[in-house]
């Protein structure tokens, strides 16, 4: 299945370089995904491809769980149980977003924006692969608006 997945995105793939021989003249989603910080070029095709409509997630978790960021949930009696992430989804998206993320820590600790900050509290408090975790699916989320709302101040901040 994952074989057939990825010769699916390489079909986009060839068919977007196709009409858009350079970046420069790529439409303006794939850039303001792109400026993110540990999202590429790659990955924001990658994800405006396999989404299509922004409008089929309600919300930035609905859209993160669906490449499989989000955690496991297990509740009961107002007991909440969080496990791994559930690991379903795009297998591909998911390993990019991951990675991007995971470049972002190196640098983390020599900066201190806001964003840094909550990098390295998550660092210090959930460990390094966590943080890793925690960091793709707040990045999940910020695609998600910047798809479904078309908003610029997210991109910042992300």
């Amino acid at each position: 299945m994952y074989v057939g997945v990825q010769n699916v995105i390489q079909k986009i793939f060839s068919k977007i370089y196709k009409h858009y021989p350079t970046k420069s003249n790529f439409p303006i989603v794939f850039k303001k995904i792109g400026a993110i910080e540990g999202v590429g070029f790659i990955t924001a095709t990658a994800i405006v491809a396999a989404v299509g409509d922004p409008s089929v997630f309600k919300n930035g978790r609905e859209f993160s769980s669906w490449l499989g960021l989000v955690p496991k949930q297990r509740s009961t009696g107002g007991k909440n149980i969080l496990l791994g992430i559930s690991k379903r989804g795009n297998p591909y998206i998911r390993k990019n977003l991951i990675h991007g993320c995971r470049s972002i820590m190196r640098w983390v600790k020599n900066k201190d924006d806001k964003k840094s900050r909550w990098i390295q509290n998550k660092i210090d408090t959930k460990g390094f692969n966590r943080a890793v975790i925690a960091t793709a699916n707040k990045t999940a989320r910020v695609i998600w608006v910047l798809l479904a709302n078309e908003e610029e101040r997210y991109i910042k901040a992300a």
